[in-house]
């Protein structure tokens, strides 16, 4: 083909190209249809389209439906009219143009599973625990290897405790064997872990029934001196002594916890503390206004987990012995120490004292805990105002007595209140009942308290003791005051029957 044929077919082209435009009109024709969806119709130009998938017939833009365009309403490459096909012949057809697929974005990688926690452990790293080691002892454990890292006089006894590190090629276990091969290492032991008994109740906040009963009447019910000139100690964590429920209270704190570890937080402690001496009037009225309450702060916190150790309890137990408190609160609770258990019973037979604990909140198939689980310790569990025993407690033979211990009521660690449930909450009940008893009948001593509070109890679960709530809810004695009771006999507690019920 001739240049010159080739310019006279291009003139041909380019006038049977402009022919369409200039007899149709711009809104007639495949040129104005094009542009239908430019309205508010549902066409493409909305945002509820398919713009993102492969599957739309390689659309390029929101202005039009169907294959490939120009942008213009010109359509190539079709074969649809004479001329078209003609060029087409002459040039070759212009291929539809492909839709490049965007690239996915990666998915997002899924989030690290968080790793379980660690078990507390349940005792100090190589350490032993010792009461009433003769120098001569010492020193041989000295010679051995033994070395002291702490010393305290238990003032009341008379003896020493002492906290030993371990030499380094002896087991934990084969030291302690060391120190009771020894004539007066007979009680060592671990430096065992102890904890607090409580947990949130089920239910807080407005929402819940009527608040749970303290068992005693409140304080405003009460006769004038009803509670005044009892004492009772605590050993617990650390206490809000700014709570508007301890205002004009006779409460006494102190912290033993080292000083190098972090403090206790004010929860626990504060709330078994208000179960106590809350003032009356306020959200948290105690069981005991007006009494005198010893709170020692024994624990401490390490990365996540609040205990305190044998040889501070020792310490606090020595300190609350030496101010004359007859009645100790533990609501605490951890495993069988041997050094723990000779301090306690050298307690009841030498000083006198009634020691109350929380059986724990481990399970009812779990081994008991201590110092619940010591003969001369009164062991509570907690029931809610069903008389059913809470679903958590530890049962076995050693339990001595229920008491209210599933959503009461009581002070929160900064202001205001909040429902609390646990075996550590039942405590304060029967330590109140024994320091009304003690100071009602003092020619009883601290065994005698014990029994006579364990035959005034009101019998629950099977007839007689049993493992579940031992011998029973236990009563409170009569205020010397107490119109409706005179006399000093045991009344049965009563229970809210308001309160939320355990799981």
């Amino acid at each position: 083909m001739t240049l010159r044929a080739l310019f006279a077919i291009l003139c041909l082209a380019a006038t049977l190209l402009a022919l369409p435009a200039l007899v149709a009109g711009p809104w007639s024709g495949p040129a104005g249809a094009v542009f239908a969806d430019d309205d508010d119709d549902g066409g493409d130009d909305d945002d509820g389209g398919d713009d993102d998938d492969d599957d739309d017939g390689g659309r390029s833009g929101g202005a039009s439906r169907g294959g490939g365009d120009d942008g213009f309403g010109v359509r190539r490459g079709s074969g649809s009219d004479p001329l078209t096909r003609f060029l087409d012949d002459v040039f070759g057809s212009e291929p539809a143009p492909r839709r490049v697929a965007r690239p996915s974005r990666p998915a997002p990688a899924p989030a690290p599973a968080q790793a379980p926690e660690p078990p507390r452990p349940d005792f100090a790293e190589d350490e032993i625990v010792t009461l009433a080691l003769s120098d001569d002892d010492l020193a041989v454990l000295q010679g051995q290897g033994f070395a002291v890292l702490e010393e305290y006089e238990v003032a009341v006894l008379g003896q020493t405790a002492r906290r030993l590190a371990v030499p380094a090629e002896l087991s934990l276990e084969e030291a302690r064997a060391a120190v009771r091969a020894l004539g007066t290492g007979t009680s060592a032991d671990f430096n065992h872990y102890y904890r607090s008994e409580g947990f949130p109740a089920d239910c807080s906040g407005l929402e819940c029934p009527a608040r749970t009963a303290f068992g005693w009447p409140l304080p405003e019910a009460r006769a004038d001196g009803c509670t005044e000139g009892l004492s009772v100690g605590m050993i617990d964590t650390g206490i809000n002594p700014g709570h508007e429920t301890f205002a004009g209270a006779r409460l006494e704190v102190e912290r033993l916890a080292p000083g190098d570890l972090p403090e206790s937080q004010a929860l626990h402690g504060t709330a078994i503390a208000a179960l106590f001496v809350g003032a009356p009037g306020t959200r948290s009225p105690g069981l005991m206004p007006g009494a005198r309450l010893v709170a020692i702060d024994a624990f401490h916190r390490d990365r996540g987990d609040e205990r305190a150790d044998v040889f501070t309890l020792i310490e606090a137990l020595d300190i609350l012995a030496g101010r004359g408190v007859p009645v100790i609160n533990l609501s605490l609770a951890g495993p069988e120490n041997a050094t723990l258990g000779d301090i306690v019973t050298r307690l009841v037979d030498e000083r006198d004292i009634v020691l109350v604990a929380a059986a724990g909140n481990a399970g009812p198939r779990a081994d008991p805990l201590y110092p619940a689980a010591f003969p001369d310790v009164l062991a509570v569990t907690a029931i809610d105002r069903d008389r059913r025993v809470y679903r958590r407690a530890v049962q076995g033979a050693h339990i001595d007595l229920a008491a209210p211990g599933v959503s009461v009521w009581t002070a929160a660690s900064i202001s205001g209140a909040r429902w609390k449930t646990g075996t550590s909450f039942a405590v304060p009940f029967v330590t109140a009942a024994a320091a009304r008893l003690r100071a009602d009948a003092p020619d009883l001593d601290a065994r005698a308290v014990m029994q006579a509070l364990r035959d005034g109890a009101e019998d629950l679960g099977a007839p007689g003791p049993d493992p579940v709530f031992g011998a029973g809810l236990v009563a409170r004695p009569a205020c010397a005051g107490d119109a409706s009771e005179p006399g000093g006999t045991l009344l049965p507690m009563a229970l809210d029957e308001g309160a939320p019920a355990a799981e």
